[in-house]
């Protein structure tokens, strides 16, 4: 089951684009909604509970000089062009959606940054990610220099 995930990184974007501003309550929530369930179709025979790493750059979400075909249907489906898209959203976005674990990073020198995390079935740890503190305002400004620094947004399962 990849809801958890899914939902988590779907809210992610949402945020991104109500920080942003000039995105209406209704349409950010159809926006959620779409963005659900591409990444729902899209992961379907992509998802490996038991070697969560497998797959994971083909349900990587990514936006670099391109926009991620699953954001920019997403937007369609409201109204946003790929244009007004580049404008809401940081220019490079690194969202990975794996099982258990859900996680960005901003610009290319950014700090990984954990959105979800929960343990593995079987004991296992899930992995930590180094200087998970280091992880500051980068998604407000969307630049890798961040100003200050915030308590991590975390959803625990």
């Amino acid at each position: 089951d990849m809801r958890t995930e899914i939902s988590t990184a779907a809210a992610f974007v949402t945020r991104l684009l109500r920080a942003a501003g000039g995105v209406g309550e209704e349409q950010l929530r159809c926006f959620r909604e779409c963005l659900q369930e591409a990444m729902r179709e899209h992961y379907k025979h992509h998802w490996f509970p038991l070697v969560p790493s497998k797959g994971s750059g083909y349900r990587c979400i990514r936006i670099n000089h391109k926009m991620d075909p699953l954001i920019g249907k997403a937007a369609g489906m409201i109204g946003l062009s790929h244009e007004r898209l580049f404008q809401l959203l940081p220019s490079e976005l690194t969202l990975w959606v794996d099982p258990f674990e859900v996680s960005y990073r901003i610009g290319e020198d950014g700090s990984i940054c954990v959105l979800y995390e929960s343990p593995q079935p079987g004991g296992k740890a899930a992995k930590q990610l180094e200087s998970r503190t280091s992880c500051k305002e980068e998604w407000r400004t969307g630049r890798s220099s961040p100003s200050k620094s915030y308590n991590m947004m975390t959803v625990s399962s």
